[in-house]
């Protein structure tokens, strides 16, 4: 269920946590964030909820940060 609108923010569906507190992430998020098996994320979150972030684009956002606010 890959539901855009026409800000380009996404609902792919319900998941359930498990037992270990895993969740599966839907088919169609995985295809279109290009998430493969292996890959790491990394988890956000404040009051509001939560996000998850590939791991490389988390560590290319920060260095353009640094960039931006280094001489």
């Amino acid at each position: 269920m890959n539901v855009p609108n026409t800000e380009g923010k996404y609902a792919f569906g319900v998941v359930k946590v498990g037992d270990k507190g895993q969740i599966v992430i839907p088919k169609d998020a995985r295809k279109q964030y290009s998430i493969k098996p292996g890959d790491t994320l990394m988890m956000l979150g404040d009051e509001n909820g939560m996000a998850l972030l590939k791991t490389e684009v988390f560590t290319r956002l920060i260095g353009k940060l640094m960039e931006d606010i280094l001489p």
